[in-house]
């Protein structure tokens, strides 16, 4: 069962479906709580980090975040869902975020239409091409992006993805049981389908 976060979230709905669509058993919850059963936790985002991690101190879920991610469990955080997970954020002025990443949430440099909206190519390091949550993903694969701000990670073993829009920056993380993406796989058809349903099978793997 995975356990996929409710906390005001506007992409919750879609999330869920396509997570569903892969065949997912799901788990919807605000209950912190909840994350001590929880098999696989996903966290959906859209929006601004300091909305976000106001929402998740409100409803005590960023206590129990880190630790439930240091348990080792699968988890899966998608746009604002990997912004939270860095140590900090420059949105609306300087606040702490979760502080599971090393790295600080910045804005998209000037030169181009900001936030960045549509599809952008993923470009995937050479040694992870055969990663499982990549099966079947080509590189160099189209994903759909709606971002104003991106992760500028410290360390870059972490960094499964980078894609360009005036700076190279970090588009997906994968880091023992963390996988995060800066884009929407669940709006980036057949492509975010597939990177979804790897996801779902790693977590029944990590439970065998």
């Amino acid at each position: 069962m995975i356990t996929v976060l409710n906390y005001g979230a506007g992409n919750l709905p879609n999330v869920v479906r396509a997570l569903e669509y892969v065949g997912a058993h799901l788990h919807v919850t605000d209950n912190p709580d909840d994350l001590q059963q929880a098999e696989a936790i996903v966290l959906p985002g859209v929006g601004a980090t300091r909305d976000t991690m106001g929402s998740l101190q409100r409803l005590g879920l960023a206590a129990a975040l880190p630790q439930v991610i240091a348990s080792g469990r699968p988890f899966l955080g998608i746009c604002v869902g990997m912004q939270v997970l860095c140590t900090t954020s420059e949105e609306f002025g300087d606040h702490p975020c979760l502080g599971i990443v090393p790295g600080v949430v910045q804005r998209l440099p000037d030169g181009q239409k900001v936030p960045q909206i549509g599809w952008n190519q993923v470009h995937i390091p050479d040694h992870l091409h055969t990663h499982p949550l990549l099966d079947a993903i080509p590189n160099n694969s189209n994903f759909y992006f709606v971002h104003s701000y991106y992760c500028n990670v410290r360390d870059p073993s972490m960094v499964a993805g980078t894609t360009n829009y005036g700076c190279s920056f970090p588009s997906m993380l994968i880091h023992n049981n963390i996988i995060a993406t800066q884009f929407h796989p669940e709006k980036s058809g057949h492509t975010g389908l597939q990177l979804l349903h790897n996801f779902v099978i790693l977590t029944k793997t990590n439970n065998k």
